[in-house]
């Protein structure tokens, strides 16, 4: 049964969320086509990212019961898995033919292929934060990639920000300051985390929608394909590899790192779809949530006064992002009605 959070959680991104209005059909044409009501479509867009993120934040669970397969090799399986069940799911979604069109790009391929290599970065260091028991760090990391994701497009875009924008990202310094005084060192891992998959964000973003979810990653997965089986093949000869070793129970659970990486892309795909960046925008933060409930209640990591404080200076930040963009949103909607009612 739903939690009554969740629920409240939903009907809050629900109420923010303007989707495209659907067509009904041609002026000329005696039909009109039957569609969805908007609010109807939202909820399902809502419930489809709540199922990505959702997954998203229990990971750090299944890789717990990965053990004792150490961080390299889960990762290698991850990419090795994942590309298998891609082609499955291509397969049957007779997809080839968009994969096919997609390789013969080149631009296409370099561009995914720099999206492997940063996802594979951002995957090894947040594998490596559970199994070393850092999900809190790993947590911090996803709560701070927006802010990082806002300076990215500053340095690199040369985007201008809203007053608001640079008072969030201003804080958020505050907060790294302040969590490097707590554990003695920057939060390296949450740094890696947030600029890495801000990096793979930034670079998809220089994509459009020439791909979608499931041949982006395959393209993105079949391009690490070698170096995952060199490196299995590697821990095997050094006695590391647990793949085969440990019963049947542990191979599969390995072999669903496919699944667990593919099935959460679809569904924030589905999502994508029927929400506003908006309402994505808003759901994206169910995910470190998540991840750091699981590490304080589940996992039993510990969270000192000095932590605390930090966290509470991050959470601060994300308020003033997340209430910039709420207004934004709102005062950009009020200019499009208005420019629908002077045409």
């Amino acid at each position: 049964m739903a939690q009554p959070w969740l629920l409240t959680y939903i009907s809050v991104v629900i109420g923010f969320v303007t989707i495209r209005k659907p067509r009904t059909g041609s002026a000329s044409g005696n039909r009109t086509k039957a569609v969805k009501p908007a609010r109807s479509t939202a909820a399902s867009g809502a419930l489809y990212g709540v199922g990505a993120y959702g997954i998203w934040g229990m990971l750090p669970i299944y890789f717990i019961l990965l053990a004792p397969a150490n961080s390299f090799e889960i990762v290698a399986n991850r990419v090795v898995w994942s590309v298998i069940f891609c082609a499955g799911i291509i397969t049957v979604g007779r997809g080839w033919g968009k994969l096919a069109t997609a390789v013969r790009s080149r631009r296409i391929v370099a561009t995914l292929a720099v999206a492997g290599f940063l996802i594979v970065i951002n995957w090894l260091t947040y594998v490596f934060a559970v199994t070393s028991g850092n999900v809190i760090e790993a947590a911090l990391g996803y709560f701070i990639n927006p802010l990082v994701s806002v300076l990215i497009g500053v340095v690199v875009l040369k985007e201008r920000l809203r007053p608001l924008q640079w008072l969030a990202v201003g804080v958020g310094f505050v907060a790294v300051v302040v969590l490097t005084f707590s554990y003695g060192k920057p939060p390296w891992i949450a740094l890696v985390l947030a600029f890495s998959f801000g990096s793979y964000g930034f670079v998809k973003n220089r994509m459009g929608g020439r791909v979608d979810a499931i041949t982006s990653l395959s393209i993105e997965t079949a391009v690490l394909t070698p170096f995952a089986i060199a490196g299995m093949l590697m821990l095997a000869a050094i006695g590391q590899a647990t793949l085969t070793d440990m019963g049947a129970g542990h191979f599969w659970l390995l072999a669903s790192t496919g699944i667990i990486t593919a099935v959460p892309l679809l569904f924030f795909g589905a999502s994508a779809s029927r929400l506003s960046m908006t309402g994505i925008g808003l759901l994206q933060f169910m995910t470190p949530l998540i991840q750091f409930i699981v590490a304080v209640a589940v996992l039993g990591e510990h969270m000192g006064t000095e932590r605390w404080i930090g966290f509470a200076i991050v959470w601060v930040a994300l308020a003033i992002l997340i209430t910039d963009m709420l207004m934004n949103y709102r005062r950009n909607a009020r200019l499009r009605k208005f420019a629908v009612l002077q045409a």
